[in-house]
């Protein structure tokens, strides 16, 4: 029970982090990436205490991921913000170069493709879904399909994000991707939505999105 409990903890201690510091400071680029940081180092000690090893999907199936990304992005800009009206930014936005600089920019592109990325990946798809299923998640084959798990996750994740159609969406998508082509598919494709998100948001400045 010790061993279970342990390893709950290193699942949910990077999430918690991201989400505890999200509160906790201010708006601003250099907020986010000092809560990018703090998660980064959360999740290596957590790996590292686990002494988990990580597993790339095949070329196939990472392929199939970032085509999901790419396509999960596309619906996260056209898709209608139903039933809230349309997120707006700050003008000017904190995170635009002009006013944070280029560096605290790109750090907030960085952190939100390949930190919270995959931090919202191993948290809802990989311990959340299998703990919804049987406390004892690791019991849980991560290519069980459970119904009711499936859509508690995604309702959860949707309530995460200010845009509930394409955040169900989205959800749905990486949740089938784990369970069919393994978690490596689903960080593969969420990594890929955030980072194309990003460019989208930085070249069309589109701070809406962040």
């Amino acid at each position: 029970m010790e061993t279970n409990r342990n390893a709950a903890i290193a699942y949910i201690l990077p999430f918690a982090a991201w989400m505890a510091l999200m509160f906790a400071l201010p708006p601003t680029a250099i907020s986010y990436a000092i809560r990018a940081a703090a998660t980064l180092v959360a999740g290596a000690a957590c790996l590292a205490a686990m002494r988990w090893r990580a597993h790339l999907p095949s070329t196939s199936r990472m392929a199939v991921g970032v085509l999901a990304g790419a396509a999960v992005c596309g619906a996260w800009i056209i898709l209608p913000t139903w039933p809230f009206p349309a997120p707006t930014a700050p003008n000017p936005s904190p995170y635009a170069p002009t006013v944070c600089g280029w560096p605290l920019t790109i750090a907030k592109l960085i952190g939100s493709a390949f930190v919270i990325a995959p931090v919202e990946e191993v948290f809802f798809r990989s311990f959340l879904y299998r703990w919804l299923i049987r406390r004892d998640f690791r019991a849980v084959p991560p290519a069980y399909f459970d119904l009711s798990a499936f859509l508690w996750t995604v309702l959860l994740f949707t309530l995460e994000h200010d845009r509930p159609v394409a955040a169900a969406l989205t959800g749905a998508i990486y949740g089938m991707l784990a369970i069919r082509l393994g978690l490596g598919s689903a960080i593969t494709a969420h990594v890929t939505t955030n980072l194309l998100l990003g460019l989208h948001v930085i070249y069309r400045n589109a701070w809406q999105f962040w």
